[in-house]
This record gives C-alpha cells, sequence and structure tokens, in this order.
C-alpha cells in the first residue's frame, strides 16, 4: 500500500458533487470504462518517467499507477485546483511470472502470442487514488487486481493474421481481449474488464467507500 488514507469522517464532510475526477492516462480502453458506468471524468496522462524497483507483477502495476497519479496529482496541486480525485492505471501481463508488456514490433508481438497460446497467464491492473482537498494534503490508496485467462492453441498463420491486423502493437501481452483475440480466448477467472485494462467495478466501490462518488 502506498500514501496516506484519508479518514471516513474527513471525506464525509465534504462535497462529492464538487469533486472532479481525472483519469491519469490517455487509454481509449480505460476511458470507455469509465464512461460505461457513467462516471464523469477529464483526461489528462501521465508524463512521468516510469521507474521499476519491484520484481512481482502486482507490486509492479501498482508501484506504477502510484507513479502516475502522483505525477498528475502534484501537476493539478501546481494549477490551484481544488477538491480533485485523480485515477491512475498500469495493466502488465504475466506468463509464468514473466512480465509481458507492450510489445517493441511485429516479431515481438508473435513471440508474445506463441508463448501465450494454448495455456493460462495472468492480467495484472494496479491502481492508485489519490484525492485532494483545498485545505488539505493529498491523500492516497492503492490496491490491484489479477484475472487468469485461458487461450486456445493458435497456428502460426492465425498468430501472423493476428499480428498483421496491428492490434496487439499497443496493447500489454500482445492481444486485446475485446477485440479479434476474442476468438482465441478459451475462459477467465476473475474480472474482464481488469483484462481490458481497469478493475472498474473495483474502482467505483473503492470511491464510493471513501465518499468520493454517490
Amino acid at each position: 500500500m502506498y500514501g496516506q488514507w484519508g479518514s471516513r469522517n474527513q471525506i464525509q464532510k465534504r462535497n462529492r458533487a464538487d469533486m472532479k475526477i481525472y483519469l491519469a492516462s490517455a487509454s481509449p480502453r480505460r476511458k470507455e470504462l469509465l464512461k460505461q458506468v457513467g462516471i464523469s471524468f477529464k483526461t489528462m496522462p501521465s508524463t512521468v518517467e516510469e521507474k521499476i524497483t519491484k520484481t512481482e507483477p502486482d507490486r509492479v502495476v501498482e508501484e506504477l499507477s502510484y507513479q502516475k497519479a502522483v505525477d498528475v496529482c502534484g501537476r493539478l496541486t501546481g494549477e490551484g485546483m481544488e477538491d480533485f480525485v485523480v485515477i491512475g492505471a498500469d495493466t502488465v501481463v504475466a506468463c509464468w511470472g514473466e512480465i509481458l508488456g507492450k510489445p517493441k514490433d511485429k516479431e515481438d508481438a508473435a513471440e508474445m502470442l506463441r508463448r501465450l497460446q494454448g495455456g493460462s497467464h495472468q492480467v495484472y491492473t494496479g491502481v492508485t487514488l489519490a484525492w485532494k482537498y483545498k485545505d488539505m494534503s493529498a491523500m492516497y490508496a492503492t490496491f490491484s487486481e489479477c484475472t487468469d485467462v485461458t487461450m486456445y492453441s493458435m497456428t502460426e498463420e492465425e498468430i501472423k493474421r493476428y499480428v498483421d491486423s496491428g492490434e496487439p502493437m499497443d496493447k500489454a501481452g500482445a492481444y486485446a481481449i475485446q477485440g479479434l483475440c476474442a476468438a482465441h480466448i478459451q475462459g477467465i477467472c476473475g474480472d474482464y474488464n481488469n483484462v481490458v485494462g481497469l478493475p472498474v467495478g473495483r474502482v467505483c466501490q473503492e470511491l464510493k467507500r471513501r465518499g468520493l462518488v454517490e
């Protein structure tokens, strides 16, 4: 856990209608998930240089989400913004404990898919909530979710066709469960939206628990 937790009494004294929510990401998938559940927000992507000091996948995504949230929180504070919430998130795919990020090129994407096809792997998303009121210091809460994903076996021709579609190139693990790769997903255990890029149900519950949204 990173940062400082605010007390429930402190939170309940505030007017939630005044809270502005910022997503510290340019991901179209995360934006769509927040819109889907009716959360009004603005986008302010983090520009921080990410530094990884952890090795476990869950700790890595928590660390990176925290860095993103702190970056945007600091920028908003510097602009004199009052009463806001920042949502920072990071997603990785792990296969046998090894983290697979976004592919560098087509061959890298194909190699990732060869490793994932015909077996199970894990998708981790870390989320950090940063919230601040005008007369208080910023507070933080960090958590992560893990979803198991099992893929059908893929032939070399299927891998090539999928890579050539261009869809894998900006995706952790080189695939999009909500896209063309759905044809190769055998099943999941856990939160589907977590694989898309944000465990939005958990995010909503954590925001509500702290009185940050209705």
